[in-house]
């Protein structure tokens, strides 16, 4: 008898710690997996209890809350008052349309029911007190100046511009046009789908800058000259003979300006001048796969490392049937094509920027980030940010030379147009031809620093659908950005 007692009490000892566990398990450490969850409706009404941290950059709120009191109950719903200017980053948080953006993929700590020991312990102590929850604010490291001058330079043609601190990976300018106005998402959604713009598809709530994939065109010959720099069978004296075009497979792959042939020049020529023949000669004496690797090395075929939500990003590579392709033979790529940035190639705007950044950086590709601190109700910092590096993209020795080049084609080459007075700027043109007469897809990555000292920040543009290169219209678009960034520089 006294065996079959001490057996049931045993039994519910442990029924009784397994609810406690559990209960414990669902209402924190788990929380934040459910309020993640975008089919969660009941969460998602549930949080609008909850007084949500405010996202703010430099001291200017960009996500707050209003309260309105609904059935005797006070509700905090999002308002943004940057409007346009920061919302594919920062998203939105509506009882309609649920979340994107950081205020989808922060929701926990921004809602306080991320696991951080502190957090679940103040999250437990507003709850018995029977106040409010409050979550922890994200402060951001973007440059709202350059942002806007991103915007204004586009000038509301299709496209993005990035921009990086060269040295620890902060972004500073992330714009995707056209943009939208998240305080419409809640109740005037219609007004979104009727944005105009110059291009189809319009897409505004599409990030172009983390996730808009295009062909890189000559942009893509740094990787290209890297790959041959390192391969050790390149310097920048390797002389090459143009005729105006290149063979491969027995075709021929015509310069972009078909009516020019260069003649007799040397590899710091071809970048300065984009000679399509010189890069398409290096793809066929490298072959595809050396440059396919150079390329992971600035961090193609992986997701760009940003905190915003990963269905919002996506990775640069060869394509294939909407698919990344990484050939496993020489043969099945089109080396040539693929070594001035054609082929299946494409990219993002964060990827290009990454690998303007990577060379200016000595060959240290940095993480990107956004999010410089996430800071706690009472001060507390919660979690803070510190430079990573991604990998070593190239040597210290091949990046000097790419960056000099690269000087070289902004002084005197096809990226004149992103001069700026008092500032040392590398840069690349690309003009990307998509098949359609008139329709270019242009483009400029470029790093920048003051005369005579380090680069501190690299930039990629891209516009679509244009009847220009990327010299005419993404070059000056880059210079805006730079002048903005770095204004002392402009000023000197």
């Amino acid at each position: 008898m006294n065996r079959q007692i001490t057996r049931l009490a045993v039994m519910g000892l442990a029924l009784m710690i397994a609810l406690v566990v559990a209960t414990t398990y669902w209402q924190t450490w788990a929380a934040a997996g459910l309020a993640d969850r975008q089919d969660n409706a009941i969460e998602r009404v549930a949080q609008f209890t909850i007084r949500r941290g405010e996202i703010t950059n430099r001291g200017r709120v960009l996500a707050r809350n209003k309260p309105r009191k609904v059935g005797g109950r006070t509700l905090y719903f999002r308002r943004y008052p940057q409007g346009k200017l920061t919302a594919h980053i920062v998203g939105y948080s509506t009882a309609e349309r649920s979340r994107a953006g950081l205020e989808r993929s922060l929701n926990d700590y921004l809602t306080a029911s991320n696991s951080n020991l502190s957090t679940v312990l103040d999250r437990t102590l507003d709850r018995l007190r029977g106040g409010t929850v409050t979550g922890n604010d994200l402060r951001l490291t973007m440059n709202l100046r350059a942002q806007q001058a991103a915007y204004d330079a586009l000038a509301g043609r299709c496209g993005a511009v990035v921009a990086l601190e060269v040295k620890t990976g902060k972004l500073l300018v992330a714009a995707s046009s056209p943009s939208y106005n998240p305080n419409l998402v809640e109740g005037k959604f219609d007004l979104i789908n009727r944005i105009q713009a110059p291009c189809r598809p319009v897409a505004a709530l599409y990030n172009r800058a983390t996730k808009g994939l295009y062909a890189p065109g000559s942009t893509f010959k740094l990787v290209t000259l890297s790959a041959a720099l390192e391969s050790g069978k390149f310097t920048p004296e390797s002389t090459f003979y143009d005729p105006g075009y290149c063979e491969v497979y027995g075709k021929r792959v015509n310069n972009y300006d078909t009516t020019s042939p260069f003649g007799r020049v040397n590899l710091v020529q071809g970048l300065q001048y984009s000679i399509n023949s010189v890069f398409c000669n290096i793809g066929k004496a490298l072959g595809a796969k050396a440059i396919v690797a150079q390329s992971k090395k600035f961090g193609f075929y992986e997701l760009p490392p940003l905190e915003t939500p990963a269905d919002e990003r996506a990775p640069s590579g060869l394509y294939k049937g909407g698919h990344l392709f990484d050939p496993k033979q020489n043969f099945e790529v089109d080396p040539g094509r693929y070594a001035f940035g054609q082929e299946r190639n494409l990219v993002t705007p964060i990827q290009m920027a990454m690998v303007a950044a990577g060379l200016a950086n000595d060959g240290v590709v940095m993480e990107p980030y956004v999010v410089d601190r996430i800071v706690a109700p009472n001060g507390r910092i919660v979690r803070l940010t510190r430079p990573h590096e991604l990998r070593r993209a190239v040597s210290s020795d091949t990046a000097a030379k790419v960056r000099d080049m690269m000087i070289r084609v902004v002084q005197g080459g096809t990226g004149t147009a992103a001069q700026v007075s008092g500032l040392t700027v590398g840069g690349k043109t690309g003009t990307a031809e998509t098949g359609i007469r008139g329709s270019n897809t242009v483009w400029f990555v470029c790093f920048a620093g003051p005369e005579g000292g380090e680069p501190e920040v690299a930039v990629a543009v891209v516009v679509e659908q244009q009847n220009s290169t990327g010299g005419e219209t993404a070059a000056p678009i880059a210079q805006d950005v730079l002048q903005a960034l770095l204004p002392s520089g402009a000023n000197s």
